[in-house]
C-alpha cells in the first residue's frame, strides 16, 4: 500500500510550524526597517492646490496645537460641530472631542512650538482628504526597556477648511486577565490515611 506524501507532509507542516512558533513568539524582534521621519515634516503640509493647501494647513494645526501643544480650547477653529469620530476612546461631535481630551485624558496645554515636534514620515491629501502618517516607537512586550518603530496615522476629511471626520487605528485597551481563581483548599481523604510504615 502507498502513502500519498501529502498525507505525511500536513500533519509534519503542522507539527513543525506549532512547534516553530514556540520560540519565537517568546522572543519576538520586529524584523522591519526602522521607520524614518521626514527632516522637515512642515514642508509637508503644502500643496500647489488652494483647496489642498488650505485642508493640510489645517491639518497641521490639529497636529501641532491640538494633538502635540494640547491647546483643546482652539479645536472650535480646526473642527466642526459635528466631527464625526471613528477613533473607539471618543465620541463623535465638537464637545465629545473636547471633553474627552480635556476632562478624561486630563492633558494640559504646553507652549505651540515653532516647528513641530511630532515625528511625521509622509502627508497625502486627495480631494477632501488628509492623511498624516506617523512614527511610533512601541516597547517590547517582554522588554520595555527595548523599542522598535512602526507607523501610526491620522486621517480627516475636510467640510470647508475644517475637519469634519476623523479615522486613526485605535483600538479599545486589552481586557485585563482574568483573576485567579481562589485555590480550593483539599478535599478530605474518604478512607483514613494509615499511618506511614516504619
Amino acid at each position: 500500500m502507498r502513502v500519498s506524501p501529502t498525507k505525511i507532509s500536513l500533519p509534519l507542516i503542522a507539527a513543525a510550524l506549532l512547534l516553530g512558533t514556540a520560540p519565537a513568539h517568546a522572543q519576538m524582534r520586529a524584523l522591519n526597517d526602522a521607520v524614518v521621519a521626514h527632516p522637515d515634516p512642515e514642508s509637508l503640509f503644502t500643496s500647489p492646490d488652494p483647496k489642498l493647501h488650505r485642508n493640510k494647513q489645517t491639518a497641521l494645526k490639529i497636529v501641532k496645537e491640538l494633538l502635540e501643544a494640547n491647546h483643546w480650547d482652539r479645536a472650535p477653529l480646526y473642527l466642526t460641530d459635528r466631527y464625526i469620530q471613528h477613533n473607539p476612546m471618543a465620541g463623535s461631535g465638537l464637545k465629545a472631542v473636547m471633553d474627552f481630551f480635556m476632562n478624561v485624558a486630563k492633558r494640559t496645554p504646553t507652549p505651540i512650538p515653532e516647528k513641530m515636534k511630532t515625528p511625521v514620515v509622509a502627508v497625502q491629501a486627495e480631494g477632501d482628504f488628509v492623511t498624516v502618517s506617523f512614527v511610533r516607537e512601541v516597547p517590547y512586550p517582554n522588554d520595555p526597556s527595548k523599542t522598535y518603530t512602526t507607523t501610526w496615522f491620522d486621517m480627516w476629511r475636510f467640510v470647508d477648511g475644517k475637519a469634519d471626520e476623523h479615522w486613526d487605528p485605535a483600538t479599545l485597551p486589552a481586557a485585563p486577565p482574568p483573576a485567579a481563581a481562589p485555590t480550593a483548599a483539599p478535599a478530605a481523604p474518604s478512607q483514613p490515611v494509615p499511618p506511614p510504615a516504619g
